[in-house]
């Protein structure tokens, strides 16, 4: 590949960096974008002159760089101060490999060879890289010193990073006093009995076991029909609870509801008259009703001290591991409910069947990677495709082919690529929606590090010597020869899929569409579906394959460090703004994503270090490739200190803290109010009331006589303050007869419930 090829990459992209960040500096003043683009402080939104709307400025730059990591660790959560720790991180690593290696190899690899250079616009790229050095140079030897200081002041700041990140997360662990799940064991595997309940074997095993520490436990219930439909009722509450001002009549006509071109007509109705619904339906007070069909073998267990619920969480329970299994139970709000009821024994064959599922899809998707390795070859693709030969004739089109276009259609099937895991990660079995994005993100690492990185470097520079793949030993020669030359590959893949994707990012496009769609096509006014939580399973592997890139083609192929460099800059800014103003964290992993950045990062500066250490060789530098040795020795001994001296910290929590926290607890008195809070947090349905009904207005039509009256006709006790809810094509809605009925079906099935367990 030309310069001029990654010059005309580099312009699109700056382009449509600059289109995009100017659009969004506009579009996130229209009132209609709030929800969009400030769904975290959507309160604090307020109007703007009509002009400023419409007129790009940099003020939302400024605003995310003032937020300082307490405001966003209260914020955001502990993982997004991870995910920005690992963007420092890399700027501080890249900007010092940055000046090192382009101020100080670039040239030696320029001018590695006695030859006369062409105009830079019109040189090769190969001619930066390391493959120009001639053999047995003396120059070799400043390569690897660059490389020792990089790898060393990498394993400095990594070790920086993990004290930080590890203090930090104890600190969130005291901060969170009172948080059930730190009481709350999660036991699954329970034996079944024909002569005894779940619940009465449970509270029978850990009344024998765990007397002195064991407190009270709740069963999880499977869902059934009638409870998901009594769900859909109050979810029926929820669609009518913004509009106001309509009084319901007890009569309903046929309306006709416009869906901007089309409308549906719905059927008339009648409602009962309400003393002949009170004679029919018995008054139940308490809605906060068990409306399960059937238990599984899966309990909360709830315990005195949060001491002795982490002891009981590591230790096996009896001589059978399938049986009886505890963890601690995650967070309420995290809690995946689905995969609870699914029986403990098929967690194994799930996830292998997973395994198999991931590794099919991984070699699927080799034939896309080798078609676009095809384009960046020019040669090879008009001896393919010699129809093309006179299209690639020309200047421009020749260097868009070969510069643009292979990473942005590498890019369009990346897309796939985390719905695809995060389905696999769902089917293992996870009972926690972290533990279900933390394992598609480490699917979508492994995935987009060897398809992105390994086959891309394989096929494109080896494409007829795949075989040597089934020889371990010929590896890194293999990976030395490849990596100078798909160098520059790899960095038209930055511009396209870092710069270009964090205006994507900024920009929102999929929330920007949805909401056109969802107010003026579907005209709905409930904006709770455009809050998302930020997806780590798409975008942290995204920048740990950057770090990796950085990494390995820093010493062999450095001009790639400019453009990386500024992608993490702009990644600072942009996620920073996402965080604060978009994003909204529902559960946190607590800083689980750091121990995946810290393994990945590792493999990356130890993977270099044998790359370099086959480019030696193949230099025939004897003492270059010796020095080598030493330092992927002591790497992988700064590994091991840290997984002995932090690693276990992100394991579990140590037993110090918890007891310290239990004694404050009870000699403050708060033990009492914490217990109270068990049972109502692992509910796993919510209470009718919790839906404000209050202030619905019904009012009567004479139908004979075909006119509405619109006065209120309702008790007293429904004219207090509270949300109306109304309709704004009917003149009412039977929202009180609804409640009346889903209270009814709860009381039903209670009946059932107790006349099966007797």
């Amino acid at each position: 590949m030309k310069v001029g090829a990654l010059l005309t990459s580099a312009g699109i992209n700056i382009g449509l960096c600059i289109l995009f960040w100017s659009l969004y500096s506009i579009l996130r003043k229209q009132p209609q974008n709030v929800k969009v683009y400030f769904g975290r402080s959507i309160s604090k939104a307020h109007r703007r002159p009509l002009l400023e709307r419409f007129v790009p400025s940099p003020s939302w730059i400024v605003s995310s760089l003032h937020c300082t990591e307490d405001e966003m660790l209260t914020t955001a959560g502990l993982d997004a101060v991870v995910f920005n720790r690992v963007l420092v991180f890399s700027i501080r690593i890249f900007s010092l490999a940055a000046i090192l290696c382009v101020f100080g190899i670039l040239p030696l690899n320029y001018f590695g060879q006695d030859m006369n250079h062409v105009l830079i616009p019109s040189a090769s790229l190969e001619t930066f890289t390391i493959g120009n050095v001639k053999e047995k140079s003396r120059w070799l030897w400043v390569h690897c010193v660059v490389l020792y200081i990089i790898s060393g002041v990498a394993c400095f700041l990594l070790y920086l990073e993990y004290t930080h990140i590890a203090r930090l997360r104890l600190l969130r662990l005291v901060q969170t006093n009172g948080n059930p799940s730190s009481f709350t064991v999660l036991v699954r595997g329970i034996p079944k009995s024909s002569h005894e309940s779940f619940s009465r074997a449970v509270d029978s095993f850990f009344t024998k076991y765990h007397a002195p520490s064991y407190l009270s436990h709740l069963v999880v219930h499977k869902v059934g029909k009638v409870q998901k439909i009594v769900m859909g009722a109050k979810k029926a509450f929820r669609k009518f609870k913004h509009f106001k001002g309509t009084a319901v009549d007890q009569t309903c006509r046929s309306v006709t509801y416009q869906c901007c071109l089309c409308g549906v007509s719905s059927n008339s109705f009648q409602l009962l008259p309400i003393e002949e619904q009170e004679r029919e339906n018995p008054c139940v007070k308490d809605s906060n009703l068990d409306l399960s069909d059937e238990d599984c073998a899966a309990a909360f267990v709830f315990f005195k001290t949060r001491y002795a619920a982490l002891i009981v969480s590591e230790i096996l329970q009896t001589s059978n591991p399938m049986k009886w299994v505890t963890s601690l139970a995650p967070e309420p709000e995290d809690m995946y409910w689905s995969n609870l009821w699914l029986p403990y024994k098929q967690l194994w064959i799930r996830r292998i069947a997973t395994l198999l599922g991931s590794i099919v899809f991984m070699i699927i998707f080799l034939l896309p990677i080798t078609f676009i390795q095809g384009l960046s070859q020019l040669e090879t693709l008009q001896q393919r495709l010699p129809f093309l030969k006179g299209i690639l004739k020309g200047k421009y089109m020749s260097q868009l082919v070969t510069g643009y276009l292979p990473s942005v259609i590498l890019q369009i099937f990346l897309y796939t690529v985390p719905p695809t895991m995060m389905l696999f990660s769902t089917l293992e079995g996870p009972i926690s929606h972290s533990e279900r994005k933390k394992s598609a993100c480490c699917k979508v690492l492994v995935f987009t590090i060897w398809n992105v990185f390994f086959f891309n470097v394989l096929s494109g520079s080896v494409l007829n010597q795949l075989n040597v793949l089934f020889s371990p030993k010929e590896i890194p020669m293999l990976l030395a020869r490849a990596i100078p030359l798909q160098a520059t590959f790899f960095t038209t893949y930055v511009l396209t899929s870092g710069w270009a994707s964090l205006s994507s990012e900024l920009m929102q496009l999929f929330g920007l569409i949805w909401n056109f769609v969802r107010k003026y096509i579907l005209r709905k006014k409930d904006d709770s579906d455009l809050i998302f939580s930020f997806p780590y399973h798409t975008e942290l592997p995204k920048v740990l394959l950057f770090g990796l890139l950085g990494f390995t083609c820093s010493v062999l192929a450095p001009l790639i460090l400019p453009f990386l460099l500024i992608y993490f800059f702009l990644a600072y800014v942009v996620y920073r703004n996402q965080f604060i103003n978009v994003y909204c964290t529902r559960y946190d992993t607590g800083g689980l994503y750091w121990p995946i950045a810290y393994n990945t990062t590792i493999f990356s500066i130890v993977l270099t270090q044998i790359i370099c250490l086959g480019v030696f060789g193949l230099k025939k530098s004897p003492v270059a490739a010796g020095f080598t040795v030493p330092l992927i020795i002591l790497t992988l001994l700064f590994n091991q200190y840290c997984r002995m001296r932090l690693l276990p910290l992100f394991r579990t929590f140590p037993a110090q803290v918890l007891i310290d926290m239990d004694r404050d607890d009870q000699q403050s008195g708060k033990m009492d109010a914490i217990y109270q809070r068990f049972h109502s947090a692992y509910c796993q349905s919510s209470d009718t009331d919790d839906i404000p009904l209050e202030g619905i207005k019904t009012s009567s039509t004479d139908e004979d006589k075909g006119s509405s009256s619109g006065e209120s006709s309702c008790k007293e006790g429904a004219n207090q303050p509270g949300s109306d809810l109304s309709h704004p094509t009917m003149k009412g809605l039977p929202v009180d007869r609804l409640r009346t009925a889903v209270r009814s079906l709860a009381f039903m099935i209670r009946i059932q419930k107790r006349g099966l367990s007797q």
